[in-house]
């Protein structure tokens, strides 16, 4: 039996009636593609049917599942954590990437592309017990408001992502995040977020070490630096590292997950590839083929054509946020 919930009026003899899935999603082709898709997959002894243990969803976690405009909420985290630490140790601002940082200056970050960012991340989050700075990243995100939204960064998820990631665990997939994020950092929220728990994350890895603490406790330890990126063509290995088979089911919104879908939708069987796609400048943010973070062109000139549905955020959500809007 489904496990779509039936709401059947007993008393009244009234036939039953199939609760609405993804309720926040407009009717339309980018809704009806994943019901049929999903209820192709799991109709026992039908032409596409997929056991339980195949039916593997990867999702895309900055611009997928919550915001990430103006910058990664976990660049963000990085300049309040870096500023702690130099408040504490100035000697620690010693290149013009980490004393723009510093100063809150986002353009003199970026004016150092990835290898700006990545000094800030390493910066900011080595030199501490992977338990510690979760917890340090779970108060950041539940407490500290977005500088444009005024949301707290937890409460930027979107509700049609978190109604989509519910469905397909009804319908028995495993859901998983494949994020170019730290591991580290999803882990912190991931489960409270999303209901997806940290062995189900898959993220970019920093070099860590195991070490005593001064009480003699044995603790894993951020040393800075990366050991694996998983972004682009690092996510399908990501995936194989991490979880071991080809996904059926995969969502991202950027060219950084072209790989990630394409590489799904080359497997045998019935396959799903989506992209979200931010149009909603009143809402949330619009934005697409430029720009510093989540830019989507390849995939908005490919995709269709690669049979990849995608997702209109204005015209496919009739709401964003999961707690209203």
């Amino acid at each position: 039996m489904r496990s779509i919930l039936a709401v059947v009026a007993i008393c009244t003899g009234a036939p039953a009636v199939l609760a609405d899935p993804l309720p926040s999603w407009t009717e339309g082709d980018a809704k009806a593609a994943i019901i049929t898709f999903v209820e192709a997959v799991t109709e026992a002894g039908g032409e596409g049917f997929v056991p339980a243990r195949d039916r593997i969803a990867v999702f895309d976690n900055d611009g997928t599942l919550w915001s990430e405009q103006p910058v990664y909420f976990q660049a963000l985290y990085a300049l309040e954590a870096l500023r702690a630490k130099a408040e504490a140790d100035p000697s620690i601002l010693s290149s013009d990437v980490l004393k723009a940082a510093n100063a809150g200056d986002m353009a003199g970050v970026m004016a150092g592309g990835m290898e700006g960012l990545l000094e800030v991340v390493n910066a900011s989050h080595a030199n501490v017990s992977v338990e510690e700075f979760q917890a340090d990243v779970h108060s950041f995100l539940t407490t500290a408001e977005h500088p444009t939204s005024g949301r707290l960064y937890a409460e930027m998820t979107y509700q049609p992502m978190l109604e989509l990631l519910r469905y397909l665990r009804d319908e028995e997939f495993t859901t998983y995040i494949v994020s170019g994020g730290g591991i580290d950092f999803i882990r912190a929220i991931s489960d409270e977020a999303y209901g997806i728990p940290p062995w189900q994350v898959v993220g970019s890895e920093g070099k860590s070490s195991y070490a005593l603490s001064d009480s003699g406790t044995g603790v894993v330890m951020k040393d800075g630096g990366m050991s694996f990126v998983d972004d682009k063509e690092g996510k399908p290995v990501g995936i194989m590292r991490h979880i071991g088979q080809r996904p059926i089911f995969a969502a991202g919104n950027s060219d950084g997950d072209f790989a990630m879908v394409d590489w799904t939708m080359a497997g045998e069987g019935p396959r799903f590839g989506m992209l979200i796609h931010h149009t909603d400048e009143a809402r949330e943010f619009a934005y697409d083929r430029e720009g510093h973070v989540g830019v989507l062109d390849r995939g908005l000139s490919e995709g269709p054509a690669r049979g990849w549905t995608i997702v209109d955020m204005a015209q496919d959500w009739q709401r964003v946020w999961a707690d209203g809007q």
